[in-house]
């Protein structure tokens, strides 16, 4: 059969159904990427969005993403964590992306990322060169979730088929950022409630947490584990003791509360599945990571233990979760806007 009587097909086929396992050819990595692990896609997003109206948006978004990451590695971890944080306030409608105005009161003056959330450069950079490329065509909640995955990807991590097709509020949810997003020092009933209100399971809230492979966090997200854990002035006991010592040493009683330390100490940089083994051996910095072990709540322990045995489990699952977010809520058809610039609404 002639490609062009098939492409039509497959565009149809990926319109009407739940579960789409079509590749497209693509460029470089593609819509479907290179080897891609599938997911459950939302009937309104589908991978082939842009087949037609902006064929070269992903290798645009590659273009950028590689000179960034390679300037700045940890730029990969706030380009996941960007995706993560906006999908989880009224759904993933680059919410996030907005300023102040007279009408927006924005997310990112919320307590999770007042001077935390960061990479908005390298999606206004991303946002410019579609602009030009293909004129209010790629939205802003797409580029996140385009971004997200070709951050993974160049930090050595898995690959999916990524539906699109998402628009851009025209609202932001201050209140919603303050609320939604799982703080540091979360129990695993805390991230569990969390989660199953974006309609996530065990399995998702384990294998997303796996992003802490790469990145960074401030000494003020885990200083309460090094002095004064459960108010008594002690530490967390589930601190293995020379871990605990060197994160002293980052992060002082007093002040310093801007000092970072990696997330995953053995490879800050790479995607792969070490973080889960640091938490085996009691070296998971934040509390919201160890309590995936110790929380003694539902399978998430056992969970950690899988993908610490096994990468490509791990990979499997985190590439599934990924699609279950990017499936929150989505503003699709006629709802919202393709906003002109990321920071403002049209």
């Amino acid at each position: 059969m002639a490609i062009s009587k098939l492409i039509p097909t497959l565009v149809l086929f990926a319109l009407f159904s739940f579960d789409v396992g079509v590749a497209h050819p693509g460029l470089r990595f593609g819509w479907g990427s290179n080897n891609p692990i599938g997911g459950s896609f939302s009937s309104n997003l589908y991978p082939q969005f842009y087949q037609f109206s902006c064929p070269q948006a992903d290798e645009i978004v590659m273009t950028v993403l590689e000179k960034a990451i390679a300037k700045e590695p940890r730029m990969a971890a706030s380009l996941l964590r960007l995706h993560f944080h906006d999908c989880f306030v009224q759904g993933c409608d680059a919410s996030i992306l907005l300023d102040d105005s007279a009408t927006i009161r924005s997310e990112k003056n919320a307590g999770p990322n007042k001077n935390s959330i960061r990479g908005f450069q390298v999606i206004d950079e991303i946002k410019a060169k579609l602009e030009q490329a293909c004129p209010q065509t790629v939205s802003c909640a797409d580029i996140l979730a385009l971004a997200a995955r070709g951050s993974t990807i160049l930090s050595g991590g898995p690959s999916w088929e990524l539906p699109l097709g998402r628009r851009d509020s025209r609202t932001a949810s201050l209140n919603g950022a303050n609320t939604n997003i799982p703080a540091p020092n979360s129990t695993i009933q805390n991230l569990l409630t969390l989660f199953q209100r974006q309609g996530l399971n065990e399995e998702d809230l384990v294998s997303l947490s796996g992003g802490h492979t790469i990145g960074v966090a401030r000494c003020t997200t885990f200083k309460q584990r090094l002095y004064n854990q459960n108010g008594n002035n002690q530490p967390d006991e589930t601190l293995e003791r020379s871990y605990y010592y060197g994160l002293r040493s980052i992060c002082p009683p007093t002040g310093g509360d801007n000092n970072i330390s990696p997330l995953d100490l053995a490879s800050p940089s790479r995607f792969d599945n070490t973080y889960f083994k640091l938490l085996l051996w009691g070296k998971g910095l934040l509390t919201s990571d160890e309590v995936l072990l110790t929380g003694n709540v539902g399978k998430t322990g056992s969970l950690v233990k899988a993908y610490a045995e096994d990468e490509r489990l791990f990979f499997q699952q985190f590439a599934k979760s990924m699609v279950n977010m990017g499936n929150i809520q989505p503003l699709t058809g006629f709802n919202g806007e393709i906003r002109k610039s990321c920071h403002v609404i049209n």
